[in-house]
C-alpha cells in the first residue's frame, strides 16, 4: 500500500504512536504484530491499522449518529470522544458505563442503539456484555494485550495513548462528516487534529 492510499500520512501515524503496543501479547493479536522492539514492546502493522480504521469508518457510515454508542472507561479516550460526539452527534459514555443502559427499558437513561464501539474491551467489558445480550455489533480498539472474544471488528492500535486515540477518532469524525456530505472531501474539520490529541 503506497503512502497515498493511507487515510493519513504515515508520519502522522508514527508521531501519534498508534502502532506501539505493549510488552504483553495475546495469541489473538499475533497476526497484527509487525515486530518486537529490543525493549520488548510489540509493534503493530500500520497498514493493517489503516485498513481496519477504514473498515470501521465504512461500517459506522451506514448508521445514523444516534444509533452509534462509543464507550471509554479510561480517561485517555474522554476528550476525543466528547469532541467526536459534539461534531457528529454520535452518543458516547466517557467514564463509567452504567450497566443496564441497553438492556433495561425501566431505567431512566435507557437507550437503543445499533452499533457499539469500545476503546478497550477489558475496562469496557460491562458495555460489551450489554451489547452481546442485545445482539448489537461490537467494534473494539485492541492493543497487543487484548483478548478479542465476542468482538465483531477488531481495530488494532495503541488504545492507551491519548495521541493515538485522538488521531483515530479525528479520522473517523472526518470520514463520517464527508460521507454525510456535511463537509467536502478533503475539507478540514472545524476542530484540528491537535484538539483531538493534545493533553
Amino acid at each position: 500500500m503506497s503512502e497515498q492510499e493511507l487515510l493519513v500520512p504515515n508520519d502522522l501515524y508514527l508521531k501519534a504512536g498508534i502502532h506501539i503496543g505493549t510488552k504483553f501479547r495475546t495469541k489473538h493479536m499475533a497476526n497484527f504484530i509487525y515486530k518486537t522492539r529490543p525493549d520488548g514492546l510489540s509493534v503493530l502493522n500500520i497498514h493493517q491499522i489503516d485498513e481496519r480504521i477504514r473498515v470501521m469508518s465504512n461500517f459506522l457510515n451506514q448508521y445514523e449518529p444516534e444509533d452509534i454508542l462509543i464507550v471509554s472507561r479510561r480517561e485517555n479516550g474522554w476528550k476525543p470522544l466528547k469532541l467526536l460526539s459534539e461534531i457528529t452527534g454520535m452518543r458516547c459514555f466517557a467514564g463509567r458505563y452504567p450497566p443496564g443502559v441497553l438492556t433495561n427499558p425501566q431505567l431512566e437513561n435507557f437507550i437503543e442503539i445499533k452499533v457499539m464501539v469500545v476503546i478497550d474491551p477489558w475496562p469496557d467489558r460491562n458495555a460489551v456484555n450489554d451489547a452481546l445480550k442485545m445482539g448489537i455489533p461490537i467494534i473494539a480498539l485492541c492493543d497487543t494485550n487484548n483478548q478479542v472474544n465476542n468482538l465483531d471488528l477488531v481495530v488494532p492500535c495503541n488504545n492507551k495513548g491519548k495521541k493515538s486515540i485522538g488521531l483515530l477518532f479525528y479520522v473517523i469524525a472526518k470520514k463520517y462528516m464527508e460521507h454525510r456530505k456535511l463537509i467536502k472531501k478533503d475539507e478540514e474539520l472545524k476542530y484540528t487534529l491537535d484538539e483531538f490529541t493534545e493533553d
